[in-house]
C-alpha cells in the first residue's frame, strides 16, 4: 500500500522540506528521514531520486548557490543607484536571511558532504565563496563608476564583508542583526575606499 503523498516535483519539495529542517533546527536535525516526514512522502522517494543522501544535501547546495546568480545580477544592476553601503546592506541581508547561514553550517558539519562539494568548488567553502565572487563583481562595478576608490582591493574587502555578515547572522538564538548594525559593518569595512558618500 503506497504512503506519502504524490510529489507533483519531488526533488523540489525534498530541498524545501530541508531548508525548513535547516531553518528551525539546524544541520544536526537533518536527516533522510526528517526531510522525507517533512515533506509527507514516502521515505523512499527520496532515494528514487538521489543515489545517497549526501548526494541530495550536496544538490540542496548546489541549488542554493544557482540561486546566487539571480542575486548577483540584482545587484550588479543596482550599481550607480542609491548608495553602495545601502545596496551592500541589502544583499547581504538578504543572503544571511535565507538559509545560507545553516548550509555553511552543514557543509562544514559533514565531511562527505565538504568532499562531494570540491568537484564544483575547489576552494573555499561552497556558498560562501560564490557570495563573496557576487559581492566582488558589485564592487568592481562600482569600481568602474567611481563609486569605489580605483585601487581598492577588492579581493579582500568581498571575503571580509561576507565574513562580517555571516558572524553577524550567525547566532540564532538572538535573531538577526538590525539592518543599522549590518549598514554599520558595511560602512567600516568600506570605510576607506567609499566615494559616494
Amino acid at each position: 500500500m503506497p504512503t506519502g503523498v504524490h510529489l507533483r516535483d519531488a526533488r523540489k519539495q525534498l530541498f524545501d522540506a530541508a531548508e525548513r529542517i535547516l531553518r528551525r533546527s539546524g544541520p544536526n536535525a537533518l536527516t533522510s528521514r526528517a526531510v522525507t516526514t517533512e515533506a509527507g512522502c514516502a521515505k523512499g522517494v527520496l532515494h528514487r531520486h538521489f543515489t545517497d543522501f549526501d548526494d541530495f544535501l550536496a544538490e540542496l547546495v548546489q541549488d542554493r548557490i544557482a540561486r546566487l546568480d539571480d542575486e548577483a545580477a540584482a545587484l550588479r544592476e543596482a550599481a550607480g543607484t542609491d548608495t553602495v553601503a545601502d545596496n551592500l546592506t541589502r544583499a547581504l541581508t538578504a543572503l544571511f536571511e535565507s538559509v545560507a547561514v545553516a548550509i555553511v553550517s552543514l557543509i562544514v558539519f559533514r565531511d562527505e558532504l565538504r568532499k562531494r562539494l570540491r568537484r564544483t568548488t575547489p576552494t573555499g567553502i561552497p556558498l560562501v565563496t560564490e557570495a563573496a565572487a557576487m559581492i566582488a563583481s558589485y564592487l568592481a562595478a562600482e569600481r568602474e563608476l567611481g563609486r569605489i576608490a580605483a585601487d581598492a582591493d577588492i579581493d579582500t574587502l568581498a571575503p571580509t564583508l561576507i565574513g562580517g555578515g555571516h558572524l553577524a547572522f550567525a547566532d540564532r538564538g538572538s535573531g538577526p542583526p538590525a539592518p543599522e548594525d549590518v549598514h554599520r559593518m558595511v560602512t567600516t569595512v568600506l570605510a576607506g575606499v567609499l566615494r559616494d558618500a
